[in-house]
């Protein structure tokens, strides 16, 4: 049976921590890691590049409850089930310095690490883009796009996004509303990188196209972060992107869309 959750203050914290409190807060009863995690990327509301995130989510758990005790947000219910800490004590001025020292420190680790995986991913498509024939560049400041090209008196814009393939063979991916609904020089085009150790895979798809996926559902607009989701899935040699009802094979390593 659920029971109601008090609403808990959220300070600023790493991204599973908040997605965990905003699942387990809907949620109102236990749930395991696994499921927290699960729900969170559904939701659009756990943003990783990870292959791993729901080991990603136990141990962030696990950590906050044993750096902080009866000061953590969470509680753990069962072997790895896991609730609110409605009886979440205040932790003492030296001890809570130090706590938030260390997370500030783990949060830039974090944002280093997705830094260099995503401009990894803009110099593999450059590179696709040059050995291509495209007179290709990475832009110097971020400004929406991630490459200008150009070929055949043609200008591209295009943006880069890079994922690791999870425990639940789905790569998500997030676009912020401010860079998808801008207005770009030339055609534009959304590159999504695809990583599994064995093979890395690009889904290239028009603007014309993502336009038509949000507008039919498949691409999830989260209004509480300002964001679309994009989730693909590749399932019996097919590529989907939502669900089975969007198939996007003819986009699969297609460069020839960028024309």
């Amino acid at each position: 049976m659920k029971y109601k959750i008090q609403k808990i203050k959220i300070t600023k914290m790493n991204k599973f921590r908040t997605a965990a409190i905003q699942i387990l807060t809907e949620a109102g009863q236990p749930l395991h890691y696994k499921e927290i995690t699960k729900l969170a990327l559904d939701k659009g509301i756990l943003e990783t590049e990870g292959a791993t995130p729901d080991a990603s989510m136990n141990a962030q758990l696990i950590t906050d409850i044993n750096k902080k005790g009866e000061g953590s947000d969470f509680i753990k219910t069962a072997p790895s089930t896991f609730t609110l800490n409605l009886n979440k004590k205040a932790l003492e001025p030296k001890r809570q310095k130090k706590v938030l020292e260390e997370e500030a420190a783990e949060e830039e680790k974090i944002t280093l690490e997705t830094g260099f995986t995503g401009k990894a991913g803009e110099h593999l498509v450059c590179s696709e883009l040059l050995f291509r024939g495209y007179n290709a560049s990475i832009m110097s400041v971020d400004s929406g796009m991630d490459i200008i090209a150009t070929k055949n008196n043609k200008l591209f814009s295009i943006q880069v996004k890079t994922a690791n393939a999870n425990a639940y063979d789905t790569y998500n991916f997030d676009v912020r509303k401010i860079s998808f609904e801008k207005d770009y020089a030339g055609n534009t085009f959304y590159v999504f990188i695809l990583k599994r150790k064995a093979q890395t895979q690009f889904l290239i798809i028009p603007l014309h196209e993502m336009e038509k996926k949000v507008a039919e559902k498949a691409i999830v607009y989260v209004q509480s972060y300002k964001k679309y989701r994009v989730k693909i899935d590749i399932r019996d040699d097919k590529i989907y992107l939502g669900n089975r009802n969007h198939e996007m094979k003819y986009y699969l390593n297609n460069w020839d869309v960028i024309k």
